[in-house]
């Protein structure tokens, strides 16, 4: 047992290792952006995907001119949890993108305490639906752009002033393949959990 570790008594006066205390988010963005590709490089369990191959029909109505290469879609969720310390855990539950799909968004959204808005700068009208949906449920929430090939199509001012998001939005870059970039990110999204919480 580490220090750290939160303790509590048992029935018996034993003492014993309190479970992290639950936290729910919702990762939420645009069709193909990258929502399945944050839960899947930060889960600690192999994330729970439902995935559906992408049909001639669901191709002439999703726009697949940036994302060539990608042959399945999320239909209902993705679900993933990460420990982040002895006393906290979150639950991540990343949303379908397309719109023909946002009648399951009240669900998922249900007990979140936040949200991380994943954004593609090169069709940044596909994340509008998401910051709407947060901005008018009132849950706090973060943008997060995603870097393909390593680079952003507009600055970061310029992305805050397209969507029209307050100053109070943290706006950052970060790779939703990369495990660390997802939990820095993840961690701002509880840092404006907390400040709402307390302001």
């Amino acid at each position: 047992m580490t220090p750290t570790e939160p303790l509590v008594r048992s029935r018996t006066g034993q003492a014993a290792v309190r479970p992290p205390l639950p936290v729910k988010l919702v990762i939420a963005g645009g069709f193909g952006v990258g929502k399945t590709t944050a839960v899947g490089s930060i889960s600690e369990i192999e994330p729970l995907t439902t995935e559906a191959a992408i049909t001639e029909v669901a191709a002439g109505v999703d726009d697949l001119s940036h994302t060539p290469s990608k042959t399945t879609t999320t239909v209902a969720m993705d679900f993933g949890c990460i420990t982040i310390d002895p006393t906290l855990k979150l639950y991540l539950f990343g949303t379908p993108g397309q719109e023909r799909f946002g009648f399951m968004w009240d669900d998922l959204v249900e007990g979140a305490v936040g949200g991380l808005v994943i954004v593609d700068t090169r069709r940044l009208d596909d994340c509008y639906a998401a910051v709407d949906y947060f901005e008018h449920k009132q849950i706090p929430f973060a943008v997060a752009v995603n870097a393909f090939d390593g680079r952003v199509a507009h600055t970061l001012d310029e992305v805050r002033w397209a969507l029209d998001v307050s100053d109070g939005v943290p706006i950052l870059v970060f790779d939703a393949r990369e495990r660390g970039s997802v939990r820095d990110a993840l961690l701002v999204v509880l840092e404006q959990a907390l400040a709402r919480s307390e302001g």
